[in-house]
């Protein structure tokens, strides 16, 4: 009964303070300067006289290696903690004023579970120039239908 007793009250301080049944993150946090359109991307892509973002895709392994943008790298699915220490792990040399772009493209944007995540994190760190691209529905309608470079793979 002590033991029972002691979850309950373990599990009401975590209630009252907030840290228990909180939801995660939703990619709609994201201030709306810090979002990219695909066909700004794609021209910055195209253009020889733009400087190129770094560019990390963190969502799911499985979409990244069926198809991603050129030149992004894999930086976990930052949806749980291991996606997210890949990331912070990726990033931990760079200069906090690296131009970074960050993706998933996993499901429609209001469901994404990793877009958010990630962009919290690099902010946390310190990042301040990092850009969300914004995926609507999914990579494939909002990316590669639309013509844009991708790539297989890795």
């Amino acid at each position: 009964m002590k033991t029972l007793l002691a979850l309950f009250f373990a599990g009401a301080l975590l209630v009252r303070s907030g840290a228990a049944f909180s939801e995660p993150p939703s990619a709609a946090s994201i201030p709306t300067a810090d979002l990219l359109q695909p066909a700004e991307l794609a021209a910055n892509l195209k253009s020889p006289s733009v400087a190129k973002p770094l560019i990390l895709q963190v969502g799911f392994h499985k979409l990244y290696t069926q198809a991603h943008i050129p030149s992004a790298e894999y930086a976990g699915a930052a949806g749980d903690a291991a996606g997210l220490q890949l990331l912070r792990q990726r990033v931990a040399a760079l200069s906090k004023d690296s131009a970074i772009v960050l993706y998933c493209g996993c499901c429609p944007w209001t469901d994404c579970p990793n877009i958010a995540a990630a962009y919290g994190a690099l902010h946390a760190l310190g990042f301040a120039r990092v850009k969300v691209l914004y995926i609507a529905e999914n990579f494939g309608d909002n990316w590669v239908k639309l013509g844009y470079p991708v790539t297989s793979g890795g």
